[in-house]
């Protein structure tokens, strides 16, 4: 038993939790700035236990799904990730599923109870995108675009999961950040698939690195690398932040500062994948690779609460490479 949990929790591959994690917490805090500003009428802040609970769920969650990914990528994972352990037997597959599955139903069934019913849409719509995407992961741009469409499901989760709400719901810069998520998190997860790139040719995965090939990938890793930043001007520019504090306040320095080091870290990653697009080099790129995603995210975050948006991105640089350099072999 021992020797399943080590395998599985090896699996869960938890330096991708703050991916998953800092998209839900981007939902928490609105929630509790807008119910604070603008909904006075309901004032229910989630209590302790419920953020606890809900960022247990956010932080483990990637994990629980990873199980999945790596049942429906084992061919692939042969030739990308050989020492993974459900390819190397050390992990057994219909145990891992298993325990997926209780887990998922078990945050189901907390989130119906303890949480708000509603959240439960985003939640299960997050799991079936996992398993759309290693279908679509086959089909060129549509596995980033289901990929971002996954992590955003985080930030709709935590936002619905606090407490009641008051319309209206849907806004333009609330569809703004969501837009943003869904573009930090395509982009980084193109970047992953240039360590990929053999397992996925050989398995017939024809994402846009395999279809376009390494030459052509990693220049339009670079290219793609200033999106986020120039999707972000053209929002502030149409005066999408003109809502909810902003039309007051503007956005805050402190903002604008983490908005340049993401930008900075999103360059970079282009450039380390540009200079190593295959070997051992592109999967320590991975790091950065995650550093930039997350800590885009909390950049986000800033936008209302420029202090925790700080704080978050501080965490997320630190804790992503410290639980990545937990995780050394580039083949497992």
């Amino acid at each position: 038993m021992i020797k399943f949990l080590k395998a599985y929790v090896k699996s869960m591959r938890l330096y991708y939790a703050f991916v998953t994690g800092i998209a839900g917490w981007l939902g928490v805090s609105f929630y509790e700035f807008i119910t604070i500003n603008y909904w006075p009428d309901i004032q229910i802040m989630p209590s302790l236990e419920k953020k606890i609970f809900i960022l247990v769920m956010l932080f483990l969650g990637w994990g629980l799904n990873q199980i999945f990914n790596d049942y429906l990528g084992l061919k692939e994972d042969r030739v990308n990730a050989p020492n993974r352990p459900m390819v190397t037997g050390e992990l057994n597959a219909k145990g891992a599923l298993a325990l997926s599955t209780f887990l998922l139903i078990a945050a189901s069934i907390g989130t119906w109870f303890f949480l708000e019913p509603i959240s439960l849409i985003p939640l299960w719509a997050g799991i079936l995108l996992n398993i759309v995407y290693e279908y679509a992961k086959g089909h060129g741009i549509w596995g980033n675009i289901i990929f971002g469409l996954m992590i955003s499901m985080c930030a709709v989760f935590g936002f619905l999961a606090c407490g009641p709400y008051a319309p209206p719901f849907i806004t333009e810069n609330r569809i703004a950040v969501f837009l943003l998520v869904w573009l930090i998190n395509s982009l980084m997860t193109y970047f992953t698939y240039f360590k990929d790139y053999e397992g996925d040719m050989k398995a017939g995965k024809k994402t846009i690195v395999v279809k376009y090939g390494l030459e052509k990938a990693r220049w339009i890793g670079v290219v793609l690398s200033f999106a986020p930043a120039v999707l972000l001007g053209i929002f502030y520019a149409s005066g999408f932040w003109q809502q909810e504090r902003l039309v007051t306040y503007g956005l805050s320095p402190t903002f604008w500062i983490l908005a340049a080091l993401t930008l900075f870290l999103q360059l970079w990653t282009a450039y380390l994948y540009y200079k190593n697009p295959k070997g051992e080099r592109t999967y320590f790129s991975l790091a950065t690779n995650f550093r930039a995603c997350t800590c885009g995210q909390a950049t986000l975050i800033a936008i209302f609460n420029d202090q925790l948006g700080l704080i978050l991105f501080l965490m997320a640089y630190i804790f992503v490479g410290f639980l990545f350099d937990l995780h050394k072999d580039a083949r497992g």
